[in-house]
């Protein structure tokens, strides 16, 4: 058993969990990450720097060492796979413990799980993560709901690990409820109308202009760069 008490949990140490975990170790919080799968936990522990990491697959031992009230964040996929991580949780939580569901949980999914767990002393958050592998270990846009004096707790951590512009954090809470994740989910809309824009775009400047493959990479390196430096 670890000894000492880590700020945050970690359930699911896939690509976007582990990379999450680095992120925070770097802005000096110590976080313990839990997977069932002990393939995921051998990983974290092998690449793990100079962080304060701590990985188990022993869910009761991960829930030991983590300070009180508890900050526990999923990153499991949508769907039934969330209810079954806080219906095994649920026992073994104590007053004012916190859950965020940081994948990406359908709106309605949120508000479902938000009315449940209102019955209990159990605090729970629906949070939108955007920016890919990389943006979850270098700074990712974040998109939090739920209650705001719960999001309080939590919001330095968040600002801290957060995508930057202009010095500025990619972060704000977004009101009660599943207001992330109704965000997010435009969000993610707005990201694939853009990356069909450019799929057409491409299919149009090849098959009716006439751009071989060394003008379109000209073109589009030109654009893109233009639209980003926006």
């Amino acid at each position: 058993m670890a000894e000492q008490k880590y700020d945050y949990g970690m359930i699911g140490l896939g690509t976007m969990g582990r990379n999450l975990v680095f992120n925070m170790g770097d802005h000096g919080y110590s976080v313990a990450g839990f997977d069932k799968d002990t393939s995921q936990v051998e990983l974290l522990k092998k690449e793990t720097g100079k962080q304060t990491v701590f990985a188990t697959s022993n869910l009761k031992e991960f829930l030991a060492v983590l300070k009180l009230p508890r900050v526990i964040i999923m990153l499991v996929p949508a769907g039934k796979i969330v209810d079954d991580v806080i219906n095994e949780l649920n026992p073994f939580l104590s007053e004012n413990d916190l859950l965020m569901d940081c994948g990406n949980s359908h709106f309605t999914d949120t508000d479902r799980r938000n009315v449940e767990l209102e019955k209990s002393t159990i605090h729970f958050m629906g949070v939108g993560v955007s920016g890919g592998e990389s943006g979850a270990r270098f700074g990712p846009s974040i998109m939090p709901g739920g209650p705001e004096n719960v999001y309080e707790r939590i919001a330095p951590m968040l600002e801290a690990i957060s995508a930057k512009v202009n010095d500025q954090p990619c972060v704000t809470w977004l009101g009660p409820g599943s207001a992330g994740h109704y965000v997010k989910m435009v969000h993610n809309g707005i990201e694939y109308g853009l990356m069909q824009l450019i799929a057409e775009s491409y299919h149009l400047l090849k098959s009716v202009g006439g751009l071989n493959n060394d003008e379109l990479h000209t073109t589009f390196k030109k654009q893109i760069f233009h639209y980003y430096s926006i």
